[in-house]
């Protein structure tokens, strides 16, 4: 199987498919980044840091990301390039290069995109729990068609996404490939939430 070249952009965060995250742009690399991907229509991988940080030198990512595809530049009050990304395919890293600016590349495989699951009887509590959130944080999702909530995937991932956890865990869901065996790690983990 081909592997595809894709520049990496490391956060302290983790970005699931179909999800969005706001950027802050402000070195010369990102900038670059964000210019070529306008111009070619491409996306960048987000991975999580795993060593190092968001600003200076390389930081070491995670092998497992997602790929961001651009969908809106605005300027941020302190006047720098903001741009909101949405959440694409997941992808695997088999190797990376550290180019002369300090942009990160990997060559990556593809995972496929989840089957569309039923949410099982059994897990019905985690839809309450997103609803409520979304009800709170607003935004695309909670304008989600109702078929939505009925798709393991897409519950699995906005409730990874959005439940106070760490970014450590946010990425072992990341990896998982069975939205059922996410659903069962999320369901486990909300008695952390509920009040005594």
């Amino acid at each position: 199987m081909n592997l595809d070249d894709i520049p990496l952009f490391p956060l302290s965060t983790v970005l699931f498919p179909g999800s969005y995250i706001t950027l802050r742009i402000f070195e010369p690399r990102y900038v670059d980044l964000v210019r070529h991907c306008t111009r070619t229509g491409s996306g960048f991988g987000i991975s999580l840091i795993l060593e190092g940080r968001e600003a200076g030198e390389p930081a070491l990512p995670a092998a497992v990301g997602t790929l961001g595809m651009i969908e809106d530049f605005f300027t941020l009050s302190d006047g720098l390039l903001g741009i909101r990304v949405r959440g694409s395919r997941r992808f695997k890293a088999k190797s990376t290069r550290i180019r002369d600016n300090g942009l990160i590349h990997a060559q990556v495989r593809w995972w496929a995109e989840e089957a569309r699951i039923p949410v099982p009887p059994e897990y019905s509590l985690l839809c309450i729990v997103l609803e409520r959130l979304l009800e709170q944080v607003g935004g695309d999702h909670a304008k989600a068609e109702r078929s939505a909530f009925d798709d393991a995937s897409w519950v699995s991932f906005r409730l990874a996404q959005l439940l106070p956890v760490e970014d450590t865990e946010r990425q072992r869901w990341l990896e998982l490939t069975d939205p059922i065996a996410r659903l069962d790690e999320l369901l486990h983990c909300i008695p952390r939430f509920q009040s005594a």
